[in-house]
């Protein structure tokens, strides 16, 4: 990735920068800026905005990284300045001098970003941005600095209260269903025809969180497939054969895909709510149903079987339970990324499948085993509490005693090894 070498370099990608055919303010970008949080900017932000942001998008590489630099750096917090108006407030807490250390402890940066959403199809331009942000983020850590700002507004801008769930449909315009095949993270969606089996069928859903700011561009979407009873193998699932299920005989409402849409919003979470209301959706729908549950993969079974080097072991459902509960990060919360999320909102491991996913894919991250997560609607706030408070890991029956089985497995090859 191209970053400047030198001071000079630096200079020449932030300043030299003039207007693009779609800017018509000639002035730096540096100078865009200072513009937008003036007097200037109060009178003609959207104008202001929309050069900034087209002179942007105009940029190279190392340009965009001159002007996050620029950010990180120049339009920082005083440190020395908060430290002396938090003493002040400490002595005397009235509203000026709140008002004061509130407005010192901001970076100006957030407010230029604020600003900058004030042009039209800003709240896209800045999500495309921080896709930006994040690349540079991995080779210039510092920047972090500049991405926690803009993830905080982020976050208030795209809260639950501005998001729009809407169900796909094979109706749905082409531009958005073009979209949810090329966003498809967990199973390829082949072509149209495979589309079309997975939203046409009565007994098939997608839904799709949207925001109104963006309402052509999907930021989150689950896939639903309506069945008698919990299933074990995503091929089933997805066959091409398959009989389509009389909706009144559904008792079942399986989440098969999640796929988050927007690079930009990394870090943002809305599954939880997405599931959640989903469930929410499909009971009044369909209030016959009585089972919600995912077919999940288990992404990282294989990468943790070989740092425990335990390649030689069969990639079973014991090996998958044990891994499942007991595979922990240094902060005590599961190895497993999916599980993490599933748990977190409050679902229960209910059940390990051997060859439930037989694909290359699903080969090389679990040997083809997959899990259920249940969401028992009446336990989910406990579960999710006991989780996030105590790292405890809700789990039926069934699947502890198949961590159990194999703990006992792998302490009597470690007793045998030792001899």
């Amino acid at each position: 990735m191209a970053k400047p070498t030198s001071v000079s370099d630096f200079l020449a990608g932030l300043l030299d920068l003039r207007k693009s055919s779609n800017d018509l303010d000639d002035r730096s970008i540096a100078e865009l800026c200072e513009a937008l949080l003036s007097t200037e900017g109060q009178v003609s932000g959207r104008r202001i905005a929309a050069a900034l942001l087209a002179r942007y998008q105009s940029m190279d590489e190392a340009g965009k990284h001159a002007f996050f630099t620029h950010l990180n750096d120049a339009w920082d917090v005083a440190p020395a300045q908060i430290k002396e108006l938090a003493a002040q407030y400490d002595e005397a807490p009235t509203p000026e001098n709140f008002a004061a250390l509130v407005t010192a402890a901001e970076p100006r940066r957030q407010e230029l970003f604020r600003r900058l959403n004030q042009a039209e199809g800003a709240t896209a331009a800045l999500v495309q941005m921080r896709v930006d942000l994040l690349d540079y983020v991995r080779d210039d850590p510092n920047l972090r600095r500049t991405d926690l700002d803009l993830v905080h507004l982020l976050t208030s801008w795209f809260n639950r209260g501005f998001l729009v769930l809407r169900q796909i449909t094979w109706s749905t315009p082409a531009n958005i269903l073009e979209k949810i095949v090329a966003y498809e993270a967990v199973h390829e969606i082949k072509d149209w025809e495979d589309l079309r089996r997975r939203l046409h069928p009565e007994d098939r859903r997608c839904f799709a969180f949207f925001h109104p700011a963006m309402p052509e561009d999907p930021l989150i979407f689950v896939e639903v497939a309506l069945t008698k009873d919990i299933p074990g193998s995503i091929q089933n699932v997805l066959a091409e054969d398959r009989e389509t299920l009389d909706i009144d005989a559904a008792r079942t409402a399986v989440f098969y895909s999640i796929s988050n849409c927007q690079q930009g919003l990394a870090g943002i979470s809305f599954g939880n709510l997405l599931i959640k209301q989903v469930a929410s959706e499909l009971s009044t729908q369909l209030p016959h149903l009585k089972t919600f549950v995912t077919l999940s993969p288990i992404p990282l079974l294989r990468k943790w079987q070989a740092q425990q080097s335990l390649e030689t072991l069969p990639v079973d459902t014991d090996l998958a339970a044990h891994y499942l509960l007991n595979a922990r990060r240094e902060d005590g919360f599961p190895y497993d990324p999916v599980a993490r999320f599933h748990l977190g909102n409050g679902a229960l491991i209910h059940a390990v499948h051997e060859e439930a996913d037989t694909t290359d894919k699903g080969k090389a991250q679990s040997g083809g085993v997959m899990v259920n997560y249940l969401y028992d609607l009446s336990q989910t706030e406990r579960n999710h509490e006991s989780f996030a408070l105590n790292h405890t890991i809700a789990a039926s029956r069934a699947l502890q005693q198949k961590a159990r089985s194999m703990g006992q497995r792998l302490n009597t090859q470690k007793t045998e090894t030792s001899k």
